[in-house]
């Protein structure tokens, strides 16, 4: 029997090189190789006359070698390869670039199959590297081939075979763990033909039929799994807190909050008065006042007796907290306190028994909260701040050291309520969507090169008023290989601080900095020692600076619509009128459009639907780092159906199965996706 975790390189036929390539993939055991799904699929099976090639259409043509191909030297790092090929209706002009070794590969006089992309006109038909081979073959023609991500060492060829020696290892082997009533019900094929048709179609209806079943399964599992995880909260019993008003902290406020602050803010006073622990998730756009909501969180805990944690991903996040929360809850009675790993080691002794005593209310720090030296008298909320910044085991960790805390986590990434639900199925959720009073409103512009020059004019104009910059490039410089030094942030910043802004204070931040640079040059930047900060997309989640009034943003193409919203969220922070820059020289249609949509609206929420409209949620479930499974199949820009399909079913069976019990082999693979453990969710 296949054992499914064995080690892809004990697959026949894959072997030591090829298991190291496909580990690029995140592809190491038989079980990732078999659902490593394609991203898309091509038809090869639509053959075409020459004379009826459409230009900018692909098609697969049958035809004969006319002549001895030649091969061009053309510079150093160019070779050509040209032959014309014809069949009964026209001739076709095929050239492969840097591809020498083809010169040999065809015989006159014999038939090919070609398929690749027809270019040219009715006079003179061309393709350029299409793929080929010996008619009768059909290995990579002929056929729907899937088309799957890939990296360097790893070709389509070489993934489809690895694909098919992993398939063929199990197939007598893959069980099916859907309950037969399920499948009957809904309509769903056996597990092998699925896998056997979603990577090898015979047709587009065992396609339908075999992605169907797929993306059914994906949701069931994905609903049973977090179904599972808020029942097992149900079943702990948290630290019930006491109804009391809220009127004493509103009245604290020097400003009114929105409605949405205090619908969250209720939200989260109603969970603590319950028997379980709250799970609850404050999802609101950058600047709709979050921070505001966890103050209010405290407070109401405090009223019970119970201390607080909040955590942020960095020391500047962590300070900022503590600079916005510490005046008021301190006005009100909540003693506050800074640990971060720079707390100095008298200071923090001293803390550390005070929040053992019980006298000091609410910590805030970073990931210092969860050394096995800080200890609490009575901990009930923790707070956490950016939740794609935490895994699941760093908030259990947190939340062990108290009995069964309630759990409040604050994100800025605005996602669509239908992904929310299922990314953070384990969470409660309150939408903060709509901003407080006077939060500026950021112009957004999407320009190409040629404005340059008059874009570094606006920036030093802004800067001679003394606001300040930052400018976000894609990525850092790495063995020379990006040939346009704007996109490495060190070569970036120096060029600017040479020819552009040599008056200026310009300095670089990357991920590859140390830590204790990385906070340095965010609190020169802060405090108004740089002019221009180059960045990378480290200042994603950053502190606040609401002196800095321009986003100049590099390549905005290589960055996703809710990415861009996020950096953009950097400005506009202030009294001053801010400014967002999208640079890209690339035209396409898609990139246009994404732009536009930033050009158009300041609305995270609206720009999240667009970003899921145009890439599927992959940005979305791009990362583990929430400890879910990731969605490998459904697409829920149009799996809807499927969803409220596979949902509803998982209820049911729940309904009568509550800890499916009489069913161990599906119990068993939602434990392996969801890596259940018991100390991992309240």
């Amino acid at each position: 029997m296949a054992d499914f975790t064995t080690d892809v390189r004990y697959i026949k036929g894959i072997g030591e090189a090829r298991a190291k390539s496909l580990q690029k993939l995140g592809i190491t055991d038989l079980r990732g190789l078999i659902s490593y799904f394609p991203r898309a699929y091509e038809d090869r099976r639509a053959f075409r006359r020459i004379a009826d090639l459409v230009p900018g259409e692909n098609a697969c043509v049958r035809a004969i070698v006319a002549g001895e191909p030649t091969l061009s030297h053309i510079r150093k790092g160019l070779d050509l390869v040209k032959l014309r090929v014809v069949d009964e209706s026209a001739a076709l002009d095929l050239t492969y670039f840097n591809q020498s070794y083809l010169k040999g590969s065809f015989r006159t006089g014999e038939e090919y199959v070609f398929y690749g992309r027809a270019e040219g006109d009715l006079l003179r038909r061309r393709m350029t590297n299409p793929l080929f081979e010996p008619v009768g073959e059909e290995r990579i023609t002929g056929r729907i081939m899937p088309i799957y991500p890939l990296t360097a060492g790893v070709s389509q060829t070489v993934l489809s075979k690895a694909i098919r020696q992993g398939l063929d290892a199990c197939a007598d082997d893959l069980s099916d763990f859907l309950p037969e009533e399920v499948r009957a019900e809904h309509r769903l094929c056996h597990v092998r033909y699925a896998y056997e048709n979603i990577h090898f179609p015979a047709d587009d209806e065992a396609l339908a039929v075999a992605r169907r079943r797929l993306v059914f399964e994906e949701l069931y599992l994905l609903t049973l799994g977090l179904r599972l995880l808020r029942n097992r909260r149900d079943a702990v019993t948290g630290q019930v807190c006491r109804a009391v008003p809220l009127t004493p902290f509103y009245d604290a406020l020097p400003f009114t909050l929105t409605g949405a602050q205090r619908r969250a803010i209720e939200d989260a006073a109603r969970d603590m008065c319950s028997p379980r622990p709250m799970n609850r998730l404050v999802q609101g756009d950058v600047g709709s006042g979050k921070t505001m909501v966890a103050a209010a969180a405290v407070w109401f805990a405090a009223q019970s007796g119970l201390q607080s944690a909040l955590m942020a991903p960095t020391e500047i996040l962590a300070e900022q907290h503590y600079k916005t929360l510490a005046p008021l809850l301190e006005s009100l009675g909540v003693r506050c306190a800074l640990l971060t790993a720079s707390t100095p080691a008298k200071t923090r002794r001293s803390m550390l028994a005070q929040l053992q005593d019980g006298e000091i209310t609410l910590a805030i720090g970073t990931h210092a909260l969860l050394s096995p030296d800080v200890q609490y008298q009575n901990l009930g909320l923790v707070v956490t701040d950016e939740q794609h910044r935490f895994g699941v085991g760093q908030r259990a960790a947190l939340g062990a050291k108290g009995d069964d805390p309630h759990l409040l986590v604050m994100s800025a990434t605005p996602i669509p309520r239908t992904l929310a639900l299922m990314i953070y199925g384990d969470l409660d959720v309150s939408l903060i969507d709509e901003l407080p009073p006077g939060r500026q409103h950021i112009d957004t512009f999407a320009v190409n090169t040629s404005y340059r020059k008059r874009i570094y004019d606006f920036v030093r104009k802004l800067v001679g008023e003394g606001r300040q910059a930052y400018i976000v490039c894609p990525m850092v410089a790495e063995n020379d290989e990006l040939p346009d030094e704007r996109k490495a942030v060190t070569a970036y910043a120096e060029k600017l601080r040479r020819e552009v802004f040599p008056d200026l204070s310009v300095a670089p931040i990357h991920g590859r900095m140390k830590a204790k640079e990385k906070e340095q040059t965010m609190r020169a930047f802060a405090a108004g020692e740089i002019d221009v900060l180059v960045s990378t997309t480290v200042v994603e989640v950053g502190v606040d600076v609401p002196n800095a009034a321009v986003m100049l943003i590099e390549n905005a193409e290589c960055f996703g619509l809710s990415q861009l919203h996020q950096l953009r969220g950097r400005v506009g922070r202030g009294q001053h009128k801010s400014y967002c820059i999208l640079v890209s020289d690339n035209a396409g249609e898609d990139n246009r459009r994404r732009l536009a949509v930033m050009t158009k609206t300041n609305n995270g929420f609206e720009i999240a639907e667009e970003d899921l409209k145009l890439r599927g949620p992959g940005d979305f479930f791009g990362s583990r780092q929430h400890g879910l499974p990731s969605l490998r199949v459904a697409d829920l820009t149009c799996d809807m159906e499927l969803l409220h399909e596979s949902r509803a079913a998982a209820e049911r069976l729940l309904a009568d199965d509550p800890e499916l019990a009489a069913h161990p082999m599906l119990r068993r693979r939602i434990d392996e996706l969801f890596e259940l453990k018991s100390a991992s969710m309240n």
